[in-house]
């Protein structure tokens, strides 16, 4: 007899047919510059990744209907008529949401929220379904968190053991069978704590919103949540990637090939990208090999991506990783090694129509708060350059230049 998945086993099919994509995507690029290429090999694996992908979408289409009939179960759980328990998760939350607004506190049933002044209001905490709805509008967004380790925590503080990426020695030889056993090194550990921070902002609405239907209102409200949210930890995630110790100087290919292959442990390379901000991107798009082609090509496996000597590169916009002193940055590395984000998952709402300038314009201030924290976790993980200009490649020998009759 078929068993149903669990939601737990769903996810963990989906990221392990993620990788066999990600894995074949790599098989296809290197398969399109070797010189023993073969069509028929070529179609072949491109057949099998193009299944794989079918597959691993067809899992998160499962995982996703899973998630949301376990909330309709949870909010449909002993439903009795003319029940106030009934009322589905998220139409409450609105309904909620409509009340704290235009001041009717008495009709709320969530707590009651004091902010960092001490001051009192009415709060509502962001029911599961709609945080899961803005975690979806998050990850499409071009974010780093989708980059870096995500890990949900329960507590406001706390602390992770991980271990440190030494080298490791060889054991030493006994001198005999039965002979004293020699110690060997242990495994070097290292002590990360976090401990969670509150970020806020402020939205001013009208009361023309609370005459939309439902739907409307919760996609305002979700949009406008998921877009403060990628930006915040956009920024914050920056922050932790330029404490990287390794940070090269590049003026030409050849140093980006050191920074790429002579920076971080070989055990990295694989798992390892390029980030860096839309200025960079314009000088790094126009620099050429000694045949005259652009360096940066696009993935044939993927057509709105592009690689940097066969790894992917994203570009993040100049507002958000800027330049410093006139100069480009450039992160290599394996982002999830480096740094993780710990996700309180804990957002609320807080609404005034009298404070923060709300009472003179006839206006509704709401205010969300998000709450996480960004560690590093190895900086040998990730190297952090930066160039101005990059030239480029020019051929020694007609031969190496590939002009030769």
């Amino acid at each position: 007899m078929m068993t149903m998945l669990t939601i737990n086993e769903l996810n963990d099919a989906w990221i392990a047919k993620g990788q066999k994509v990600s894995d074949l995507n790599a098989q296809l690029n290197a398969a399109v510059l070797d010189d023993n290429f073969m069509k028929d090999k070529f179609a072949e694996l491109k057949t099998k990744r193009d299944n794989l992908a079918a597959q691993r979408d067809a899992i998160k289409d499962q995982l996703d209907e899973a998630r949301a009939n376990e909330v309709l179960n949870m909010s449909k759980k002993d439903k009795k008529p003319l029940n106030k328990k009934e009322l589905n998760t998220k139409d409450q939350f609105v309904r909620d949401f409509k009340n704290m607004v235009r001041g009717r506190f008495d009709a709320i049933t969530s707590s009651v929220e004091i902010d960092a002044d001490g001051n009192g209001g009415a709060g509502l905490t962001i029911p599961i379904d709609v945080q899961t709805a803005i975690h979806e509008l998050v990850r499409q967004f071009a974010t780093l968190q989708n980059l870096v380790n995500v890990e949900s925590v329960s507590t406001t503080s706390g602390s992770r053991v991980y271990e440190t990426l030494s080298d490791i020695t060889p054991m030493k030889q006994m001198d005999s069978e039965d002979g004293l056993i020699p110690d060997g090194d242990d495994p070097k550990l290292h002590l990360i704590k976090y401990l969670i921070k509150e970020y806020g902002a402020i939205n001013t609405i009208t009361n023309n919103l609370l005459k939309d239907t439902a739907e409307n209102i919760m996609s305002w409200l979700e949009n406008w949540i998921a877009k403060k949210v990628a930006v915040t930890r956009n920024v914050a995630i920056i922050s932790v990637m330029n404490k990287a110790t390794k940070k090269p100087t590049i003026t030409k290919m050849d140093d980006i090939k050191d920074l790429e292959n002579n920076t971080l442990d070989p055990a990295i390379m694989a798992t390892s990208t390029f980030v860096t901000n839309q200025s960079g991107y314009n000088v790094l798009s126009k620099v050429k090999d000694a045949e005259g082609r652009y360096m940066i090509q696009p993935d044939v496996t993927q057509a709105d991506r592009y690689l940097l000597n066969n790894k992917p590169i994203t570009v993040i916009a100049d507002k958000w990783l800027p330049d410093v002193s006139g100069s480009h940055p450039l992160y290599f590395g394996d982002f999830k090694e480096a740094i993780t984000l710990y996700d309180r998952e804990h957002m609320s709402l807080l609404t005034t129509n009298i404070g923060a300038g709300a009472y003179e314009h006839n206006t509704t201030k709401i205010r969300c708060i998000d709450r996480f924290d960004v560690q590093m976790i190895d900086d040998g993980a990730i190297a952090t350059g930066s160039f101005k200009t990059v030239a480029n490649q020019t051929a020694t020998t007609p031969e190496a230049s590939g002009k030769t009759a």
